[in-house]
């Protein structure tokens, strides 16, 4: 249930859990399951309502402060949720740089929903720093990953309890693993697929659902061979693959987290990571 300040956005909760019939996982004796959280909100898509929920009631009309790069989807939503419920919000974003150029179509949105876009140099970014001017502000970190969001995440987990034997999720900061492992039901299993390079995040999950639950919780693995180079970064097997998985299922994917998320479920299926007859669920986490 959504939380009573943000009932009017009417979110589409339970998100629906689709089947598809994909001969790659069919051979394999694996039933492939997509959750739909594409499907939550136009504006605030997937685990950008999860993680933002609970930080937009925490926050109680305060202007909201937040951190991103020069597309981050992050920084749209929570425009878009400030358009929508009448508080104000900044944007602080990473590359001073950015200030002298026309907006992209990302940062654009941004600023057509009302928010305060402060660009600052990438050291100054690194450290987060909150601007003096903004100190009133309710922060939220980058990516929107933070305890309040890892308690909104589990609501995912506790959807798919008795749906699916292990569920496969994109991994940008790891506030949406951390919660979804905390919320499935013992026996169930989630999979992080990060879209970052260096193999560092499986520790940021840990304090992160160290913060939230106090110690490491639910079983999770992540698999950091999936990122295609880096945040951002495609290859031409990535976009065949996603061109062809679209042309099967007729669902639009996006690439830097949903795309990769899903070519590595395959790949994990075509190595035998799941048993005959395992149902895999996999988070659709955006839309392009």
């Amino acid at each position: 249930m959504s939380p009573e300040p943000l009932r009017p956005l009417r979110p589409r909760l339970p998100s629906p859990l689709q089947q598809v019939t994909d001969g790659r996982f069919d051979r394999h004796g694996v039933e492939l399951l997509l959750k739909r959280d594409d499907l939550i909100h136009p504006d605030l898509t997937g685990n950008k309502w999860r993680k933002l929920s609970p930080n937009l009631t925490a926050a109680a009309g305060r202007p909201l402060l937040t951190f991103g790069g020069a597309y981050s989807n992050h920084l749209r939503a929570t425009a878009a949720a400030g358009r929508l419920l009448g508080f104000g919000t900044i944007g602080v974003v990473r590359g001073d740089e950015l200030a002298d150029r026309p907006l992209n179509p990302s940062l654009a949105r941004c600023a057509a929903d009302g928010m305060r876009l402060v660009f600052v140099d990438r050291t100054t970014y690194r450290a987060k720093t909150v601007p003096p001017e903004f100190a009133d502000a309710y922060v939220v970190p980058e990516g929107g990953s933070n305890s309040l969001a890892v308690h909104g995440c589990t609501e995912l987990g506790r959807e798919l309890r008795g749906a699916a034997d292990v569920v496969g999720v994109a991994v940008g900061t790891g506030g949406t693993v951390a919660g979804l492992a905390g919320g499935l039901a013992p026996g169930q299993r989630a999979i992080g697929i990060p879209v970052l390079k260096g193999g560092f995040l499986g520790e940021e999950v840990r304090r992160l659902q160290r913060e939230a639950f106090g110690a490491p919780t639910g079983n999770w693995t992540l698999d950091d061979r999936f990122h295609e180079g880096g945040y951002a970064r495609a290859t031409p097997e990535l976009e065949a693959f996603a061109g062809d998985f679209e042309e099967r299922h007729g669902i639009a994917l996006e690439r830097i987290y949903v795309a990769k998320m899903l070519r590595g479920l395959l790949t994990l299926t075509e190595e035998g990571a799941f048993p005959r007859g395992t149902r895999l669920a996999a988070v659709i986490t955006g839309r392009p």
